[in-house]
This record gives structure tokens, C-alpha cells and sequence, in this order.
């Protein structure tokens, strides 16, 4: 009887951590984007975080990104990209002190 208990339990535990291993498909989700402000015309290259539920496509980021960076003043032109963690390093100077600003 402690067997099939103790077996169940770790069966259920093995079940229970490959779910919660694979379930966030987007941990860690980030887009970069190109934005703009008027009078006189300024420009930047920003790198945000996103929600999960933003990271199915650039066209569900879009509107999360413009709403984020209008509190700026800004006005996004284009989300270039969505990546995950691993895209970080490589955009972080490009993107100055609009890396993770918003």
C-alpha cells in the first residue's frame, strides 16, 4: 500500500512539474519597437516587456506597446519584434535609456 501511495504522489509530482515547466509559453517575453514624438520631431528605438497575453504576435503587442510608451508622450511608428530573454543582451545598447523604460 506505501508503494502505490508513494508511487502516485511521484507520478502526480513528475506530471506536475513537466506542466508547470512547459505551460508560460511567453516567460520572459519582450518586443522592440520604433517610436516618435512632434514638434520638434524626435525618434527612438526602445526594448519593452510584455504581458503573456501580448506575445502571441507583433499585432496582440501593438497596442499594449503604443498605451505604454503615449504615457511618455510617444507614439509608436512599428513593433519591430517580439523575442524572449535571450534577444536582451543584443538590444540593450541600441536601445539606451529606452531599454526596458516602459
Amino acid at each position: 500500500m506505501k508503494h502505490l501511495v508513494f508511487r502516485t504522489a511521484l507520478l502526480a509530482a513528475l506530471a506536475f512539474g513537466g506542466v508547470a515547466a512547459t505551460s508560460p509559453a511567453f516567460a520572459g517575453c519582450y518586443a522592440d519597437y520604433k517610436a516618435k514624438q512632434g514638434n520638434p520631431l524626435k525618434l527612438h528605438y526602445g526594448v519593452i516587456q510584455l504581458p503573456d497575453s501580448a506575445c502571441g504576435s507583433v499585432a496582440m503587442a501593438r497596442p499594449m506597446v503604443a498605451a505604454r510608451i503615449a504615457k511618455g508622450g510617444w507614439t509608436l511608428l512599428a513593433v519591430i519584434a517580439i523575442f524572449g530573454e535571450d534577444g536582451l543582451a543584443k538590444r540593450r545598447a541600441s536601445a539606451g535609456a529606452y531599454y526596458l523604460r516602459y
